[in-house]
């Protein structure tokens, strides 16, 4: 009869458990788990996110467990698992599918962290926006270009993201250029680069 017995070693340093599932007569099956939220809690640095989200793959269940973490509202592990998310879904967009909504309107949440909105807005300018959401999308663009509170990041992340939505719709580049024109002189030079292509589309609209 063969007889089944585990362990597991923690590793302080990333917060990797390392599980082994063991018979007398067949080796021991070893795999890598992880404690997300204790992974998070050790250290905030570029290595451990890319750790945490190499650990996450494309695995939509390891993701669900960052997500609740990052919508939880707690400051610091948001913080962090806002870090591990733009990795994640650098790699595997499809993984952010069934949170896009919820992701959207963490966009007009006055008391969100700066690096939920900051990463929200970036990964927007990557993937293909479904139309249903490309107003509400727009919408809270405005709004944060339009808000000199927000970072240099968060508004010119979100010029890019409006700039794709409603280059095409001169109603759209109309008000987005009017939003620009209020603060062009006084905003970074990475919003004056975004900002010359959608100022280029008004020019060839009224040509």
């Amino acid at each position: 009869m063969n007889l089944t017995f585990s362990c597991e070693k923690f590793c302080n340093l990333s917060g990797f458990f390392i599980t082994a599932t063991c018979t007398r007569s067949e080796r021991c099956v070893s795999e890598v788990v992880m404690n997300i939220r204790e992974a998070l809690s050790l250290e905030h640095s570029k290595t451990q996110a890319l750790r945490i989200a190499e650990f996450i793959g494309d695995d939509p269940k390891k993701f669900g467990e960052l997500m609740k973490i990052f919508f939880a509202g707690e400051y610091r592990p948001a913080q962090r698992a806002a870090y591990v998310f733009m990795f994640s879904v650098e790699k595997h967009p499809g993984l952010v599918k069934p949170y896009l909504k919820k992701l959207v309107a963490q966009l007009q949440c006055s008391n969100v962290h700066d690096a939920i909105k900051r990463n929200v807005v970036r990964f927007l300018q990557f993937i293909e926006i479904p139309k249903n959401l490309e107003g509400k999308i727009y919408s809270h663009c405005i709004d944060l270009i339009d808000n000199p509170q927000e970072s240099v990041a968060v508004r010119a992340f979100a010029l890019t993201v409006a700039t794709r939505i409603g280059k095409h719709e001169p109603a759209l580049v109309e008000e987005l250029c009017l939003t620009i024109d209020k603060h062009l002189q006084h905003t970074s030079v990475a919003f004056r680069q975004r900002a010359k292509e959608i100022l280029r589309c008004r020019k060839q609209m009224n040509a």
